[in-house]
């Protein structure tokens, strides 16, 4: 039998009838009340979302700007205390290890936030890639992750903890305290939404949950309804649209390589041979991972990444890696489970109406 390690939030989750799933090896609620209630209830009002299985690094000393940044695809020249930046940790062939957000904390102090299913795999990746005399830390055991996302998250945030985050920009984090300890709060989030995503001592975040969720305004929910949010928006998921095998320049973010540092697959992270393309399926029903995608001659040309049902949409949508050569055809068709589906290229987003980069008031 698998052994799941609980989130700090674990007991609070099955006390209110969660149902949980084991997700990156963590015991993990998929739902509370519906994906679709949940789904709803993110684009119109307000949720929390334990996210406490991601992982969290430090590093810190001197020269450790110039060292992570031959790490990872980050530019670091540009980024200034208070700010974070979203980008990859690289094998050496190019390939994604993970993609991460990197906070700068201070003058060569950093906050690393990965995957929860690869925390290992980068810590090691990382420290292999680190000079001695640099402290690097991982503390995602000691640290919980509550993400609030909704258009009235900073209503909620303002209502419920310390602090004035009116002047907070999208991808900026400030300070307060909660409950006798540290809390950032960083803009950022995995829906599209207006969001904030909390890091604070994994002891105290049941007093923040229930401090969240004590506003009428607030529900819980799990990973199926994040899983439908990000995939509105097109966002990747690390082990099925990102992983060692795919560049970011074949996800579709070349345009992020800008680092002048000869970090580590900086030579193949540019590489296409394939490209991950966003397709829109007429009706409810929906393809899978794996499914093979055919062109019009029905010539297999990719496979399918992640898909769902589009609850904000109507309609079903997919991600899906296909040929370079064959990727910007206009149509294809998706050999799912019980049927062919015929599936049309969009642009990204799917889900236009989102608020993330929304101003806020005081």
């Amino acid at each position: 039998m698998q052994h799941l390690v609980k989130t700090p939030l674990s007991d609070w989750n099955h006390d209110h009838g969660a149902k949980m799933v084991p997700f990156a090896g963590f015991d993990m609620p998929v739902q509370y009340a519906s994906i679709l209630a949940e789904h709803e209830q993110t684009r119109q009002k307000a949720v929390v979302f334990d996210i406490c299985h991601m992982g969290e690094f430090y590093l810190s000393g001197q020269g450790a700007a110039a060292a992570l940044g031959l790490a990872v695809t980050h530019d670091l020249e540009t980024l200034a205390p208070g700010k974070c930046r979203y980008g990859f940790l690289l094998n050496d062939a190019g390939g994604v290890v993970d993609d991460l957000i990197i906070y700068c904390l201070a003058a060569d102090s950093y906050m690393l936030v990965v995957n929860g299913a690869r925390i290992d795999v980068d810590f090691e990746t990382v420290k292999s890639r680190l000079p001695a005399g640099l402290t690097f830390t991982d503390a995602s055991a000691e640290t919980a992750k509550i993400d609030l996302q909704g258009p009235l998250a900073f209503d909620v945030l303002k209502d419920r903890v310390p602090g004035d985050f009116s002047g907070l920009k999208y991808f900026n984090f400030a300070w307060t305290d909660f409950d006798g300890q540290k809390l950032m709060v960083s803009r950022t989030g995995y829906t599209g939404e207006l969001g904030y995503e909390l890091f604070l001592p994994a002891g105290k975040a049941v007093a923040l949950w229930e401090a969240l969720l004590a506003d009428p305004r607030v529900a819980p929910a799990g990973l199926g309804a994040r899983d439908t949010l990000r995939l509105e928006m097109g966002y990747p998921l690390y082990g099925q649209d990102l992983d060692e095998d795919h560049t970011p320049a074949e996800a579709g973010y070349g345009w992020l390589l800008t680092s002048p540092a000869e970090y580590a697959g900086k030579k193949g992270g540019g590489a296409v041979r394939q490209k991950l393309i966003a397709l829109e399926i007429p009706g409810r029903r929906s393809a899978r991972h794996g499914d093979a995608v055919m062109d019009k001659a029905g010539k297999t040309v990719g496979v399918v990444t992640s898909a769902s049902f589009a609850p904000s949409l109507g309609h079903a949508v997919a991600l899906a890696y296909v040929a370079a050569d064959a990727a910007e055809a206009k149509s294809f068709t998706i050999a799912a489970a019980r049927a062919e589906l015929p599936a049309i290229r969009r642009a990204l987003p799917f889900y236009k109406s989102g608020t993330a980069r929304k101003s806020v008031a005081g």
